[in-house]
């Protein structure tokens, strides 16, 4: 499904994001991928989509090549790809349901997206949506009155309403308390299992990374370090080996500043 051939990404003021990556993503795979702040876990998934254009090596999704695309074609990929940020990236002053409504927007006649006019259909679609995140009560309540979890939540709604093959999710829990982080995190564990989308999802949590996800991902300076099952593996040394002995005991990464 996504394939890295000797990928890499270097900046315009010369840093080197990534370096000659290879690595391949089966369709249905719940992916974590750990590291520093800096490491390149945000690049990585950012190329995929094209937010970010990789400067070598070949990069393809579902046997297209994702530097190949412009226009209407890049655009529709987009389409495929739901992608989850820290911030929620919602219009707060407006309806829960209102905000899962826009991912029709792209697909829809300019007049109906200019006068806010929704079919049925995609009415019900919205309101599934919610339901499969557990917040369908809230539909009718204004963003900005939701907790953060729940917020969180209307964004993953407002992703699903996309029909994606892949969701990309960058930080999605770092503003989180804990129970809400594993709620949320919950959340993904049950799409994944139930839709059979791709995640992946860069997470600073390494609990969570191993509890949730089937593949852990290692990042470390821009090179992956790391790619096994998140279950049985001797995690010290493979840590260690990912933040350069920057885990304490209990698990929490020691970064400067």
């Amino acid at each position: 499904m996504i394939k890295f051939e000797n990928v890499g990404k270097v900046y315009p003021n010369g840093f080197e994001g990534l370096k000659d990556i290879n690595l391949e993503i089966e369709q249905g795979e719940f992916v974590a991928i750990i590291g520093l702040s800096g490491a390149g876990k945000s690049t990585l998934i950012r190329t995929i989509n094209r937010m970010h254009d990789v400067t070598s090596g070949k990069l393809t999704v579902d046997g297209v090549d994702v530097m190949s695309l412009s226009g209407k074609t890049l655009r529709r990929f987009r389409r495929k790809i739901g992608m989850i940020f820290q911030s929620f990236n919602l219009i707060t002053r407006t309806t829960v349901i209102k905000n899962v409504l826009t991912a029709f927007v792209p697909d829809m006649p300019w007049y109906r997206s200019a006068f806010g006019i929704y079919t049925k259909e995609e009415k019900i679609k919205a309101l599934e949506c919610l339901d499969k995140v557990g917040i369908l009560d809230k539909a009718f309540v204004r963003a900005d009155q939701l907790s953060g979890g729940q917020q969180q939540r209307v964004a993953l709604a407002r992703t699903l309403a996309q029909n994606p093959q892949i969701i990309l999710a960058d930080e999605p829990v770092a503003a989180l308390d804990p129970v809400t982080a594993n709620q949320v995190m919950g959340d993904f564990k049950r799409i994944n299992e139930d839709m059979n989308i791709t995640i992946l999802i860069n997470i600073h949590h390494i609990d969570l990374a191993l509890k949730y996800a089937n593949r852990v991902i290692g990042i470390r300076e821009g090179k992956i370090v790391f790619d096994g099952p998140a279950k049985g593996t001797e995690w010290d040394k493979v840590l260690d080996s990912i933040y350069v002995g920057k885990v304490d005991r209990e698990g929490n990464i020691q970064e400067e500043g």
